[in-house]
């Protein structure tokens, strides 16, 4: 079965799940662009990726980026691959997990990333990471920060909150740091607007 039919299966089990377990309310979905986007929202919760593939629906379907060593996680791991998913080997240059990424921007597909890297709880401040900037600069998609509460309780209202899409140019290595500051500082600046 194609990655794009296990994904419809995915959306259409989890859909009442995730809008019981976390109601969400989407603000700015307009600001989606067609075509290849990296979507980067803040990362706090084990459901993130599942509320943010909700709210963006089928028609808007992204890969996401999950740590390799989910794949060895009993159903889930498979799951993640029956949808797409990249497995990126943290801590390391993973080329090949980068080549995957630029090969579905450049198929006009969404991705997935958390620049954070990690799961951040509160006002934690952790390092940001720079892969999602040079993708971005490799590939010209555009980039669309998403803010979601960081801490998140069943049954309570979650805001999903989608930004104006940017792009960073051709921006070269000693750029890579202060753009990716730049995109957490665009994520957080949404939680203002909720």
């Amino acid at each position: 079965m194609s990655t794009e039919k296990n994904y419809e299966r995915l959306f259409r089990f989890c859909r009442p799940l995730v809008h019981v377990m976390y109601p969400f309310r989407v603000i700015g979905l307009e600001n989606i662009p067609e075509g290849a986007a990296l979507i980067c929202p803040n990362h706090s919760n084990w459901s993130d990726p599942f509320i943010i593939a909700i709210a963006l629906g089928l028609d808007k379907r992204c890969h996401p980026l999950a740590k390799e060593e989910t794949r060895s996680i009993p159903v889930f791991g498979k799951i993640l691959e029956g949808v797409g998913a990249i497995f990126v080997n943290r801590g390391e240059a993973d080329i090949e997990a980068y080549k995957s990424c630029i090969r579905v921007l450049k198929n006009g597909e969404k991705l997935l990333a958390f620049p954070e890297g990690t799961r951040v709880h509160g006002d934690d401040v952790k390092p940001v990471k720079t892969g999602v900037i040079r993708m971005a600069a490799r590939t010209g998609a555009p980039i669309v920060p998403v803010y979601i509460h960081r801490d998140k309780k069943a049954f309570r209202r979650v805001d999903v909150v989608f930004g104006e899409p940017y792009t960073v140019g051709r921006a070269g290595h000693a750029d890579y740091e202060p753009l990716a500051r730049d995109l957490m500082d665009r994520i957080m600046a949404l939680k203002d607007t909720i």
